[in-house]
């Protein structure tokens, strides 16, 4: 099989009936070594990947600003968004397409070791259809960094039949051979034909070889939906509302007076700072009592329950949001998914300082061993970012998944939260109030749902409080409902326990 332009994609087929030489042995020692050595090749190279991921304590884009802006010259009022990046996916066909197919418009790019960003747009994608596409608003491109760094060079397509050519076994390729990225390992190759006209020394200098690639999907900022997907009132009412809800809910167990609840998610997906917005918004101001920030590792490093009050020297609420330490990729850092079921049985205490390298034990410094029902979990919390949800590792994907299976086995039940909603549309960016509009974010809420197989109805955006020194009444509306469903589904713990089977004097279940 070859490719429009005479590439070979096929592999090479050896007859069955071709029969052994007579040196059988000599050759069978030869392919035994060569197995050896490949194995040595291929132990070497997980161990590239792993010191790789151990330096990606998250998936960030390089793009700066300025060139972003750049960028935005050239395709319009859009928003981008991160599906890809070489240094953390890899570098080839399979992993390209793996996470962009199907995405719609994408932009590539492309960053060289002298400081080059050049790439390729195409309107149409990539779908892995194995075909040449029309695409006529597909363009090569270069940002430019001298003088004047506000002027990105972009070269349109001529002739559009054969913009892109969309094929599984290759990376981008614009123009049938005009410009390749990815087929090659880390070198872009180009070749003169009539649907591009270039110079390659213009597009990306005199070496061909790159040190990151990245692919975003390009979303319109106009792309709203004419009505909510959601059914949310925004006034100064419902806020009121929401929050006597809160202050008056009463677990559905008398022996509870608090519902536990537990907030899991990866470093720098928002834990801590919901829990702050929460406290937030019954403070009546903006705090910080739990320590939040971005870092490479979790800024959280103890189990933490946290009591929030009615205003200032208020009583406490009838709930309690427990704190964890981040999930992280590499081995021996992070919350260990070990934990998560002492967490929910209730034998961990406040307090407790994690150890990323070993599980909580029964021999802990202040393990309870005799739990109560009002120790437990009653619901859980998984804090994600949205920016992110697409991008998630493997790992961290199969954490989040081990995590549920205990949940699910502890019969609690548990949402999950998109933070950064603002970073992911700029529509929500300019009002919360269009949080429930955006297409990007019902976008995200499936794919949250798809990765981890949680119910769309499970899923509810959030914006924390992060920037801001005041209290915002969108905002507060928005994180009041996210608590409101919290409660609710603490009660579906509750009425999952038999009356009969709990010990009113002690709080805890009978067994």
């Amino acid at each position: 099989m070859t490719s429009p332009w005479g590439r070979s994609l096929g592999p090479l087929i050896v007859s069955s009936s071709d029969r052994a030489p007579p040196f059988t042995i000599l050759l069978a020692g030869l392919a035994s070594r060569s197995r050896n050595c490949k194995q040595e090749k291929f132990v070497k190279n997980r161990t590239r990947v792993a010191v790789r991921f151990e330096r990606m304590a998250e998936v960030k884009t390089r793009l700066a600003k300025h060139e972003e802006k750049q960028l935005c010259q050239l395709l319009g009022n859009v928003r981008l968004c991160l599906l890809f990046k070489g240094s953390v996916h890899g570098f080839t066909p399979l992993a390209f397409h793996s996470k962009c197919d199907a995405q719609g418009p994408t932009l590539v790019v492309v960053y060289t070791e002298p400081g080059l960003i050049f790439g390729g747009f195409s309107n149409e994608g990539f779908k892995s259809r194995e075909v040449l596409v029309k695409d006529e608003k597909a363009f090569l491109f270069r940002l430019n960094t001298g003088e004047k760094k506000d002027t990105p060079l972009k070269i349109p397509v001529k002739d559009s039949e054969a913009a892109i050519y969309d094929h599984s076994t290759l990376g981008p390729n614009f123009g049938n051979g005009s410009l390749t990225i990815l087929c090659s390992g880390m070198q872009v190759t180009s070749s003169a034909t009539a649907y591009y006209e270039f110079n390659a020394a213009d597009l990306y200098g005199e070496d061909p070889s790159f040190v990151e690639c990245e692919v975003f999907r390009v979303e319109s900022i106009g792309d709203a939906i004419d009505s909510q997907w959601r059914k949310i009132t925004w006034t100064a009412e419902e806020k009121k509302r929401l929050m006597d809800v809160a202050k008056n809910y009463k677990p559905a167990l008398n022996s509870v007076s608090q519902a536990r609840v537990l907030v899991v998610g990866p470093v720098g997906a928002g834990k801590s700072s919901f829990f702050n917005s929460v406290n937030s918004v019954f403070r009546g101001h903006v705090t910080s009592q739990a320590i939040a920030g971005s870092d490479a590792t979790s800024v959280t490093t103890k189990f933490r329950a946290y009591n929030i009050k009615d205003g200032k020297g208020g009583k406490s609420l009838p709930f309690v949001l427990c704190d964890s330490m981040g999930l992280e990729e590499k081995p021996g850092a992070g919350l260990k998914t070990e934990d998560v079921p002492k967490i929910l049985e209730g034998h961990v205490p406040d307090n407790y300082p994690f150890n990323p390298t070993a599980a909580i034990q029964s021999t802990s410094l202040g393990y309870i061993k005799s739990p109560s029902l009002k120790d437990k979990i009653h619901c859980v919390v998984f804090v994600l970012d949205a920016c992110k949800v697409g991008i998630l590792s493997e790992e961290l994907e199969k954490q989040l998944r081990t995590i549920r299976s205990e949940i699910i086995l502890h019969d609690v039940p548990h949402i999950v939260v998109l933070t950064k909603v603002d970073e992911l549309c700029p529509l929500v960016a300019e009002s919360v109030q269009n949080v429930y509009r955006s297409r990007a974010v019902e976008k995200q809420v499936n794919t949250a749902s798809a990765r981890l197989g949680i119910p769309v109805s499970c899923i509810l955006p959030v914006k924390n409080y992060s920037s801001e020194l005041e209290l915002e009444y969108n905002n507060d509306i928005l994180i009041l409902n996210v608590l409101q469903q919290i409660m609710r589904f603490a009660d579906n713990y509750f009425d999952n326990i038999p009356v009969e089977r709990v010990d009113s004097s002690s709080g805890s279940a009978i067994v």
